[in-house]
Order: structure tokens, then C-alpha cells, then sequence
């Protein structure tokens, strides 16, 4: 057999990973997820989490029965606002990119490490990998590295992750919060999600909403 030169090799390679893995620039993502403070009576909180992207632009939607929660941010400029409804008023919160640092901060330091583990969800094969917080939250995830966005600031928990989410439990002590992927969605994502509101709300300046610990 004619054996290829390596440079040769590594061309032919290249295609198939490119095919293996897909970088993509705008995606819809929703999970329904549970917070469960004691397992032993079985109480949980039911809810459910949405990831809009596109481009640099990111919005997370966080609702359930008992709150709600939107966090339009732009990776690009590094500016963002979170719109809620805190005592039945509502209130937009704009951020600059100091105030994303330390409303994350908390996330700092996470570093995922891939395990044997394996499982399909949604078409996707996943693999998972495990990691630990500072403030003391275990972290395990099932991702895949066939879809992998560009916007990596979409979910500050994820930006160190080789890969796309796909499940994942946090946990510590008694709290538990499972998140199971509902849907994902590759198809453009329109612009106004994006749009941020100019009535119906209360504006206040990040440093405002800590004093009132809204974020």
C-alpha cells in the first residue's frame, strides 16, 4: 500500500471534522428545567429557560408561575440590559460590561472535565463532563460538539465548554436544578428579539438594582 505523506493526511482529515463539528451563528435553545430544594417531600419548582443567538447578540428568558426574567446582552459592546417584574413593577436594569463581570463572576474558575459517559439527546451525540464552582455547586453536563455556537457569552456558566449544553444538573446539598432540552432550533433568529423597550418601564442603572437586590 503507498503510504500517504503526513501533510497529505492531514488535508484529507481536516473535511471530516469540519463535518463532525458545526459552528453556527444563530440558534434558538429551550430547556424546561426543576429546582428542587428537598427531595424528601418532593417540592419542586417548575420552569422554563430560552436562549436566543444571533451574532453577538444573546437572550436569556427565564419564566415559571411565580417570575419572570429576560437578559439581552451584546458580546460585541459589551452592553446589556435585564427586563422583570419585581412587586408588580416593572424594571429595566442596564448593564455595562463591568456589571456583567460581577453579576458572573460567580462562574469564574469553571473548567469542565470530560468524562467516558455518553448519550444521544435530540439527534445529537453527547458526551459528558463534570465541574465544580467556587461557591461550592456541583456542575454535570451532557454536551455535543456537533453544534457549537460562535456567541460563547450566551450562557457565562458554558464559556469555558468544548461544546453545546444539551442537559445538565447543578447541585448542592439539598438545591437541585435539572435542565432537559425541550427543543433546539438552527434557523435564524428574527432581530427584534433583540429590541430593547423604551416605555412600560422603570430604568435604573445596575448599581440601583443591587441596592434593591433585583439582579
Amino acid at each position: 500500500m503507498k503510504k500517504l505523506p503526513l501533510p497529505g493526511f492531514i488535508l484529507l482529515m481536516v473535511p471530516v471534522f469540519l463535518c463532525a463539528q458545526k459552528r453556527i451563528g444563530e440558534l434558538t435553545l429551550v430547556y424546561n428545567y426543576a429546582v428542587t430544594t428537598n427531595p424528601d417531600v418532593g417540592k419542586q419548582i417548575i420552569a422554563r429557560a430560552t436562549f436566543y443567538i444571533k451574532g453577538n447578540l444573546s437572550r436569556a428568558e427565564v419564566t415559571s408561575d411565580l417570575f419572570s426574567s429576560t437578559t439581552i446582552y451584546d458580546s460585541k459592546t459589551r452592553l446589556g440590559v435585564i427586563l422583570k417584574e419585581v412587586n408588580g413593577q416593572k424594571l429595566l436594569i442596564r448593564m455595562n460590561g463591568d456589571n456583567w463581570d460581577q453579576k458572573n463572576k460567580k462562574f469564574n474558575g469553571i473548567n469542565f472535565k470530560k468524562t467516558s459517559e455518553t448519550k444521544m439527546i435530540a439527534g445529537y451525540s453527547c458526551n459528558k463532563a463534570n465541574s465544580s464552582s467556587a461557591d461550592g455547586f456541583d456542575i454535570t453536563v451532557f454536551y455535543t460538539t456537533e453544534v457549537i455556537p460562535e456567541n460563547k457569552a450566551y450562557d457565562p456558566l458554558f464559556k469555558n465548554l468544548d461544546g453545546l449544553p444539551l442537559e445538565y444538573e447543578i447541585s448542592k446539598g439539598n438545591l437541585r436544578i435539572k435542565y432537559i432540552l425541550a427543543s433546539i432550533n438552527l434557523n435564524p433568529v428574527p432581530a427584534s428579539k433583540f429590541d430593547i423597550p423604551t416605555s412600560g418601564y422603570r430604568e435604573m442603572t445596575y448599581e440601583e438594582s443591587r441596592k434593591l437586590k433585583t439582579d
